[in-house]
Formats: C-alpha cells, structure tokens, sequence
C-alpha cells in the first residue's frame, strides 16, 4: 500500500494503527481515528475523511544522547582503528584543528536537517566542552537552538572528563552551561581521584542548579563500575534534580550478582538511563581480524523490571565514534530490538523511544491526545513486523498537521568543509 495524500485542511484520518501505550491501552496496537484542525489534534471538527488502511502512527520522536558538535566529521577524520582509544584520538586531533563556529555550525545544521526529515521533534546533544571549545560550541548551539525552535526542541549538555573537573577552569564552564540553561555533564571511569571528581562535579551542578548527564562505564572491562558511586552519591546527597546516565557497557560483562546490586541502587536514586546500542556494537570487544563476540548494549531488560526509565537514542553520527547513522529514531528503534531482543517482552518499548526520553530531559511529552500539535510521523506498516523489516524511508512526517519535505540533504554540501590535511 502507499500512505495517502493528506491534506493541509482540517481532515479526520481514519483507520491508523498506534502502539497502545500512547493512547492507554494494553493491546501492542490499538485502532484509532485523529482528526486534524488548524495544525493540532481535535475531537471533531473535521467533514473530510482519509481511510488510512491501518497505517502506524507515532508523535515525533525524542533523541535524549546526540553529539551534533562531531557530527560528520568522518570523512575527514576516521578512525583508523575503529577502537574507543582511536575514536577519542581522531576527535580530540580534528577538534583541536577543526571546530571554528563556521564548521561546528554547519555540520549542526546539516545533521537537524537529517533529523527534522525523519520525523524527530526534540533532541539533547552533548557539546565537547573542554576550554577554549566551551566558549565556541555553546555561542553556536545557542544561536542554532533559536534557529531551530518551531521545528526542534533542543537541549544542550557539557561533555568533560572527570580529570577536567578537579582544574581550576571547571566552575567557568559550568557558568557557559548554567548561562545557556544547559545541562552539566561528564564522563566517569576509573579514577585515583574519582571520588573527590564526583564531589566536586556535584558541588558545582548544585551550586549552579544544574541537571546532571553522564557518559557511564563504556567499557567491557568487568571491574570498572563506576555507575554505583554514582548512585551512591545521589543518594547520599539527596541530589533532586534529574540524573542521567549513559552506555553502562560493564554492567553486561561483570558478576550477575553485582550488576543487579548496582541496578538495585540505581533504582534507588531514581536515575534515568540512556542505552546507545549501535554506538556501542560498533566501538566494544573490536580487535584486528577477530570477531567480536560481546554486544556492548547495556542490561535494559532487567532496568525495566526495577522500574528504571530507560531510553535508546542515536548517539554519533558519521564521527570517530560512529561511522554511520543518520538521526534516524526509527533506525534506532529497527536496530535496538534486533540488538537488544527488545520483541517477546511484556514491556512496551516504544515508550524508550518518546515518553521515558522527553521526561527524562523535561521536554513536551508527545502527545495523540486532543490539544496536541500534530506533529506525526506515519509510516507505510500495519503492525511492528512491517515496519521493523523495513527502514521506512516512504514515511510521512507532518508538523502542525502539514507535510513537510522529507528529501534529506545532499553529503555533497559538506564536501567544502572535508578536505584533509
């Protein structure tokens, strides 16, 4: 079948198959009519009818763990290795030579471009935040952000290394983050002085009434746990504002019995979690001319049984981190079940997919309910099996109940910014 014309009118759309946790019910799908009127969704007010044969619908999507600032880069500077040690060598070398406002700006737009044509309405990024880039990517997204506003939502979050927090310089840059109204963040691993990183990570976060988000544990290394002080922290500070944390790539490779310990403290503290799959199948237990044998994917089965809230999202695009992807969160979604055995479950994953993220960061929760915008994305598959076979390139994706354009940009528009050295 093909999706119907819509019309730009008030229109009822007959017929469309939804995942039942959008609209409160049990089923895995559910039936249901929307009716479209002066760009939101209404009860009534619609004469013309579309019979949508059973087509899926969704809100537009939340993408909570982006990294627009290294978007695109690859080209010019890939990974040599395909390893986490090459991927941080190859970002910190074009970084340090590469991330005028100029570039960081339109490889930013290119990849919002990417994302608004496959039907995402909010993303969070994480913005390298190491002096002087600070001062340069956080004056970029925040002209961007106005840029974007009437298409996508955009939040901002600090990327340092916990060495970077114990340095003088620290508290200024959480002063760019705080002046922005962004969110502060770092990456944890082993450490002789994690414990005082983390106090004085938390200190200043508290002191400039800042969100937390981390990039947690991406490692195969069993002994690295990271993730549990942490926790601990959180608990003992009683810490209230919401506290992200990513990857978590060890706790599918230590002891059982400690993994579920660490998860039992999680749940405690409250924390939110993102698990980035394809990122992490693409970096973890990669060797030369050997097959990797570990998925990297963190254990998101047994989150959500605690009651954790848990998200997927893109992570990097076409960086040292990640050759390929395109903010894509339906590829996301196609590549999490497969990855993370996310069908035959009892749990409704869509939710990692559009509640559980925009609570997470405090965006709009997407909506079907009347008052809503209509910002839709519908696609040509009657059930989940159709549209997890295929990548659904054929979508519609409307905004305020007019279709836009879906024809992504042309990678040949970035060709000026790839030469290398």
């Amino acid at each position: 079948m093909a999706i119907p014309k819509i019309p730009d009118g008030p229109v009822r759309l007959e017929g469309l198959h939804v995942p039942g946790c959008l609209v409160g019910s049990d089923q895995e799908l559910a039936k249901i009519d929307l009716t479209i009127v002066d760009g939101k969704i209404a009860g009534t007010g619609a004469e013309a009818a579309i019979d949508m044969a059973g087509a899926m619908v969704f809100p537009t999507f939340v993408d909570m763990h982006t990294h627009l600032d290294k978007g695109h880069i690859w080209p010019r500077s890939p990974n040599a290795t395909g390893t986490f040690d090459g991927a941080i060598n190859a970002v910190r070398a074009d970084s340090t030579s590469r991330w005028a406002a100029e570039d960081v700006r339109a490889r930013m737009t290119f990849a919002l471009r990417c994302a608004h044509a496959h039907g995402t309405g909010a993303i969070r990024t994480h913005l390298d935040s190491h002096p002087p880039q600070d001062e340069i990517s956080w004056a970029v997204f925040d002209e961007v952000r106005a840029d974007w506003a009437d298409r996508i939502a955009l939040q901002a979050a600090s990327l340092v290394s916990c060495d970077y927090v114990l340095e003088d310089s620290f508290p200024n840059t959480a002063a760019i983050v705080a002046s922005k109204g962004g969110v502060l963040g770092m990456v944890t691993y082993p450490s002789g002085n994690l414990t005082a990183q983390i106090d004085r990570f938390f200190a200043v976060a508290m002191d400039k009434g800042l969100e937390v988000d981390f990039h947690v544990d991406e490692t195969l290394d069993p002994g690295v746990n990271t993730l549990r002080d942490l926790a601990q922290k959180v608990i003992d500070t009683g810490y209230d504002r919401p506290v992200t944390v990513g990857h978590l790539c060890s706790l599918s490779v230590m002891p059982e019995a400690e993994a579920l310990e660490t998860l039992d403290l999680v749940a405690r503290a409250g924390l939110n979690v993102v698990s980035l799959p394809m990122c992490n199948l693409y970096l973890q237990d990669r060797h030369p001319n050997r097959t990797p044998r570990k998925r990297g994917i963190t254990i998101v089965h047994e989150m959500v049984a605690r009651g954790i809230p848990v998200s997927f999202a893109s992570d990097n695009t076409r960086d040292p981190f990640y050759a390929y992807g395109d903010l894509d969160m339906i590829e996301v979604m196609r590549e999490a079940t497969r990855i993370g055995h996310l069908d035959h479950s009892d749990y409704p994953w869509t939710r990692a997919f559009l509640a559980n993220p925009a609570a997470a960061c405090g965006f709009e929760a997407p909506s079907l309910a009347p008052g809503a915008p209509a910002d839709l994305v519908i696609c040509n598959a009657r059930n989940f099996n159709e549209l997890l076979a295929r990548p659904q390139s054929d979508r519609v994706v409307l905004r305020k109940g007019v279709r836009i354009d879906t024809t992504l940009p042309d990678y040949a528009e970035l060709d000026p910014l790839m030469r290398t050295a």
